[in-house]
């Protein structure tokens, strides 16, 4: 289950996403957080009911196809039993499946994938704008500033082709990996859109290219497991790669 953590914000903007893809779920949560929403992610049905037994959600994104259950019977389930809304995001693009999902009970049906700022959109579309810290950043309350823990920041050690983790950890790094990290250090907290990085560490821009920049950040992720720490390389759909944490050079 994916829960990142976040003030306390109003019921209304309390969000759960069922999905069994680990990077696209955390991507969709990150992305959601960011805008306000109080998110909570899992990866199957069974997950979903032990949440909404526990907490009030106003609304669910729900795939179709989860490995306990299908997701058209979550949303009758959602439809019968509770208030929430329902946004059904699947990769399933018949009509004869749009149409099922709608009778299950779904409001907005969305095929991926799908660009983020459409499925921003389409929640404040369905709840409403009914606080205006959606639309205004947190930056703008200047009369009770906020005074936070200042965040270690992971660093790249150069000269020893390194990461190490705000705690000390330390990642050993190929050329690639590194060079993939330098990349997405120039921007920190920003999206590297999938092309500079194919650019950047001279792979075409084809299929062979692109699965090969997958594998490396799929290797790269793999690198955490041999620690407590995770590396936070985030996937952002449909764009490229970020690294969601503050993170320096030296």
């Amino acid at each position: 289950m994916t829960q990142i953590p976040h003030p306390p914000v109003a019921e209304s903007k309390r969000v759960i996403v069922v999905e069994d893809d680990l990077d696209f779920r955390d991507s969709i949560v990150q992305y959601l957080v960011l805008a306000g929403f109080d998110v909570t992610g899992v990866a199957s049905a069974l997950e979903f009911y032990q949440c909404i037994a526990r907490e009030h959600y106003s609304l669910v994104i729900l795939d179709i196809g989860l490995p306990d259950q299908n997701g058209l019977v979550l949303a009758e389930y959602v439809r019968h039993n509770t208030e929430m809304r329902i946004i059904m995001l699947t990769a399933q693009t018949s009509q004869e499946s749009k149409v099922t999902a709608y009778n299950a009970g779904a409001d907005i049906y969305l095929v991926k994938p799908v660009d983020f700022s459409e499925l921003l959109a389409t929640l404040y579309s369905i709840l409403g704008r009914l606080d205006n810290r959606l639309l205004v950043p947190q930056a703008v309350k200047k009369t009770e500033p906020v005074v936070q823990e200042e965040e270690r920041p992971w660093r790249v050690v150069k000269s020893e082709w390194t990461l190490l983790s705000p705690e000390g950890e330390e990642i050993r790094l190929t050329s690639k990996e590194f060079y993939l990290i330098e990349k997405l250090a120039s921007l920190p907290n920003g999206v590297v859109q999938r092309l500079d990085l194919l650019q950047s560490l001279d792979y075409n821009n084809n299929a062979y290219g692109n699965r090969s920049l997958d594998a490396l950040v799929h290797r790269l992720r793999g690198k955490q497991k041999e620690g407590e720490f995770k590396i936070p390389l985030k996937t952002v759909h449909g764009a490229g790669y970020c690294f969601s944490a503050p993170i320096i050079m030296v």
